[in-house]
């Protein structure tokens, strides 16, 4: 029986995204290595004794998804490891992990810091090019561009089941640490415009407080702050609901479930999945080509790097 340690990045943390992206990377886990025994360690504040124990007695350290790395790790502490830590900790193997905010070259800190602390054996999935080569200027080689995990099930095949037409409904997000009143005051009124109904889903605490600050929400069907409250309303048969938001990994849970999304960039996560993966995004700036694109037909042409997700998995059987 294997023993995996998960740098877990939902712990800690209130942002709901992250529960989204550990979701996907432990069901995926769990077809590659059946009956293992997990531990779950955090990323978001620092680890000590007891998961280095754990870290130790580990047939393989994971480090899971989102924005764990930047070029300053430091100032900018996503991660919270540090050189001490790297005694212990000096095997992980990443998983469908990016790159934070478009950076120049890593300083010599964050070069000496992942080359200590990443396995030199096992090859790195990153969740788009962008990471991989941020990765290779400071000598990583080892390494793949795989997508995050909570796309490796958006197949052809899938994406074909994706309604291609405008829903009755919306589903919009928003994001508390990257405002833009103006313009996220405009995305909510063309939805409003062109949606029967508009629900928001509280993917953050700081969400709520900031689209009331933005608008009269009378109109506007909250849903709960959890993955459940999220998933029921895609899941509901009886509700025709689009995807239309600034939360990347809410519009990726609306593709799980079959759900037409359009995914409102505000950052390089979005950007760069695009260019990668042929997924469905507008920038901020781009607000006004929004009623078009929601009243025509989306081809879902998602592509995803399967022969590279196959390459990941096939080093651990």
């Amino acid at each position: 029986m294997n023993k995996l340690s998960l740098l877990d990045t939902s712990i800690c943390t209130e942002n709901n995204g992250d529960k989204i992206i550990m979701d996907s990377i432990q069901d995926e886990l769990k077809e590659l290595f059946i009956d293992a025994f997990y531990v779950n360690l955090p990323t978001h504040d620092r680890i000590g004794v007891s998961s280095y124990k754990h870290i130790r007695s580990s047939d393989y350290t994971f480090a899971c998804g989102t924005n764990l790395l930047s070029s300053n790790m430091l100032v900018y502490k996503q991660w919270k490891v540090n050189p001490i830590d790297t005694f212990f900790l000096n095997n992980v193997c990443l998983l469908g992990v990016g790159w934070w905010q478009y950076q120049k070259s890593p300083d010599l800190y964050t070069r000496l810091l992942l080359k200590r602390a990443l396995s030199k054996d096992l090859i790195h999935s990153v969740r788009d090019s962008y990471t991989e080569n941020m990765l290779r200027e400071i000598g990583v080689n080892n390494v793949i561009n795989t997508s995050c995990p909570t796309m490796w099930n958006l197949t052809p095949e899938h994406c074909a089941r994706i309604t291609k037409c405008k829903s009755e409904d919306v589903l919009v997000t928003l994001t508390n640490y990257n405002k833009n009143p103006e313009k996220d005051k405009k995305l909510i009124n063309i939805l409003s415009n062109n949606y029967q109904r508009v629900y928001f889903w509280v993917q953050a605490y700081e969400d709520k407080a900031y689209i009331e600050s933005l608008i009269q929400t009378e109109k506007i069907i909250f849903v709960g702050p959890s993955i459940n409250s999220l998933d029921r309303v895609l899941e509901d048969n009886n509700i025709k609901i689009d995807y239309v938001g600034t939360r990347l990994h809410a519009g990726i849970r609306a593709l799980q479930n079959k759900r037409r999304t359009i995914i409102i960039g505000i950052d390089n996560r979005a950007i760069e999945k695009s260019n990668d993966f042929n997924l469905t995004v507008l920038t901020r700036d781009e607000l006004d080509k929004l009623p078009e694109l929601i009243n025509n037909s989306i081809q879902n042409n998602i592509k995803i790097p399967i022969k590279n997700i196959e390459k990941w998995k096939s080093q651990f059987q």
